[in-house]
Formats: C-alpha cells, structure tokens, sequence
C-alpha cells in the first residue's frame, strides 16, 4: 500500500465517521447512561461500524480477498448494528452469528483439516467475541487494545511469518485510528457498540485463526491473554458469587479501577495496553513454539493478576453476592 494511497483512505475513514455521526444523531442511535455505565452523559452508539467499512473497503481495492471472511463480517455487523438500535430475538442474532462463524472456518479451509480443530476453533472464537463485547466498558480499551494486537500481528506478519495481507492490517488499523480519535478521550465522542465490539474481535479473531493455522503455533493466542485474564476470571467469580453471568454487568477488574477506585479511563486503559505490550514481546522473543514457557507465562500472569484482584478488591467483594450489580 502506497503512503498516498494510505493518507487517502485515513481521511475517507475520518469523514466516513463523521458522516454517521450525523446519520446516528439523526436516528437518535445513542447510549444513554444507566447505574451499569462507565459514564455519565448521552453519547453517539456504533462508531465502530468503520472497522466493517475498512475491511470492506480493503475487500473492493485489492483484488476481493478473503471473500467468505468478508461476508460473515458482513453479517454479524449488520446483525450487531441491527441489535444496538432495536431488541433482536436472540434466536435471530445467534443464528446469524453462527453463520458468520462458519464462513470464516470455511475461509480458514477448516473443514479440510482434522474434525477436532472444529470445537476448538469454536470455543475460541465464540469466547474471544463474547469476551471482546463484555470488556467494551470505558473509553478507548476496545479501540486501543485492538490497535495494539492488529500493531503485533502487522509486524510478525512483516517480521517473523507471512500470513496474512499486510493491506488489511493497515487498513484495520486506520480504522482504529479514527476510532480512537473520537473514543481515546476523557469524554468520549462515540462508543463502539455491539457493531464494534463484535466486528472487531471478529476481524481479530480471523487474523490470529489464520496466523495459528499457518504456524501451528496456539501459543500466538496469548496476544489476547491480559483480556482473557480479566474476562475468565470475572466469569469464575460471577459463578461463585451465584450471578447470571449472561447479564450486563459492572464487575470487570477494568470496571472495579474506572468506577470504583476512580481510575481515569485512559490510565486504566493505558496500562492494559502496557501489560499485553509486554506480553506481546516475551510472546515474540522469548517464547515462540515453546509451550512450557507459554505455560510459565499464562500461569505465572495469571497468579500475579489474581493476587492484585483480591488485594485491591478484597475477597468479601469478589466472592460474595453484590446488590445492585
């Protein structure tokens, strides 16, 4: 991709966002704060709908790439954009989520490979998804924490192993660009939506599948690890705790540092982008196929993550029930 070409397709992305921002304005599509939010006034939904629109307009410009990836992505933003404007039977929005997930196991030629690659490709990006719209709770983490991960994969693609167009990456990461413009702020211009939060892992989710199967390396996961962390062990603890843990929530470690210790957002989310940073590069240099020392890493984050859980939220807080959640 050229630097004129790159510069062009910025500012397309940055008047796209603007245009549905007035579009969003116009259909009163906003996120009204609730005792659950992270926030405290009315803010436009669904700025995310440009990670879509990037990989679509990456789909157009070179050569219709990755056609059945593109068409599930497709549908789960449409299904996503869909479902942050009205009440969707969920039936309806699993059923097409489902969909989405198969095009892009048909796009991996999953279905060529051995049957257990199935359940845990599944598992992954089902959890990776459910995961990534879960932890879309305070400006910038969605935006700046998949800057991040598309920042990586971008350069083990140029660096270490081809697997992947280079085009959607730069493309994908423009996206997030103009996203966090608007978003990576104290007071945030846009939020993502469920169009973004699950348009993005979905893309992310695709690049590190194909950056696995290329490889045969599971351990290129742990680009996700810190999320993992924070997600997986919210759930454990909702399930102690007897919780729904299908209902919208405030318990993340993320949501305990914005909300209750009155972390301000960007702090949070900057040092969640510094701890995956320093993962990513242990993950790069030190790790590699070695899947002991991926073993080390995961437990080792783990412990340490835990033990700063229950020191500043304390074991009453994690493990008993909490009123108003």
């Amino acid at each position: 991709m050229t630097l004129v070409f790159t510069l062009i397709t910025l500012i397309a992305l940055f008047i796209i966002e603007l245009v549905y921002f007035k579009v969003a304005d116009h259909f009163n599509i906003i996120d009204k704060p609730n005792h659950r939010s992270s926030h405290t006034t009315v803010t436009i939904r669904g700025g995310g709908i440009i990670f879509t629109i990037a990989a679509l307009i990456f789909f157009f410009t070179f050569g219709f790439q990755y056609p059945y990836f593109i068409l599930g992505l497709f549908l789960i933003s449409l299904i996503s954009f869909l479902d942050d404007i009205f009440t969707l039977n969920n039936k309806i929005r699993l059923s097409i989520h489902l969909l989405a997930v198969i095009l892009m196991f048909y796009q991996w030629q999953l279905f060529s490979l051995n049957w257990y690659w199935i359940p845990v490709a599944l598992i992954f990006v089902i959890g990776t998804i459910n995961a990534y719209n879960f932890m879309d709770g305070i400006n910038g983490i969605t935006g700046g924490y998949s800057l991040l991960v598309i920042a990586t994969l971008y350069y083990i693609n140029e660096q270490v192993v081809s697997f992947t167009s280079s085009d959607l990456l730069i493309i994908v990461g423009l996206s997030l660009l103009v996203f966090n413009f608007f978003n990576f702020r104290k007071k945030a211009k846009c939020f993502a939506g469920d169009v973004g939060s699950v348009s993005i892992a979905f893309i992310i989710v695709f690049l590190i599948g194909q950056l696995v199967i290329q490889t045969q390396n599971f351990n290129y996961i742990l680009l996700l690890l810190f999320y993992g962390l924070d997600a997986v062990t919210t759930i454990v603890f909702r399930v102690i705790r007897k919780e729904n843990i299908f209902e919208a929530h405030r318990s993340h470690f993320y949501q305990f540092l914005s909300n209750e210790k009155k972390w301000p957002h960007l702090v949070v989310v900057s040092s969640y982008i510094l701890i995956q940073l320093i993962i990513n590069v242990l993950l790069i240099l030190f790790v590699g196929k070695d899947s002991l020392t991926a073993l080390f890493l995961i437990v080792t984050s783990g412990i340490i993550f835990l033990v700063v859980r229950f020191t500043t939220e304390g074991k009453v807080r994690l493990t008993k029930s909490i009123k108003n959640e």
